[in-house]
């Protein structure tokens, strides 16, 4: 029952054809050339110049990324500090609350 069940291969339909032979072929010395002298390769990737006006958009940029990041977590933070006030203002009032009623019977 909890054994899985694995598929059987299909069998290849159609017309199955073997492999070709391969034949090997003669190996014949040929004449040494000179080694052709080495050659700079060409750079696989662009190369990136640094002008004056990339610089400044880079860091402005970062600029920009840096300031966003740190707003959202002043919200994120303040938006805690705001819920943990409320708390701490309604459980006042209901200890009040509370404390009042007893104090009546």
């Amino acid at each position: 029952m909890f054994r899985p069940k694995f598929p059987t291969m299909p069998a290849p339909t159609g017309h199955v054809t073997p492999p070709a032979p391969v034949e090997p072929t003669a190996v014949l010395p040929s004449v040494q050339t000179p080694p052709v002298a080495p050659t700079s390769p060409a750079p696989s990737h662009p190369v990136v110049q640094l002008t004056p006006g990339t610089v400044l958009a880079l860091v402005g940029g970062g600029t920009a990324a840096v300031l966003v990041v740190g707003a959202v977590l002043v919200s994120m933070l303040l938006a805690v500090a705001i819920t943990g006030a409320s708390v701490a203002v309604v459980a006042v009032v209901l200890r009040s609350l509370l404390a009042s009623e007893t104090k009546r019977r």
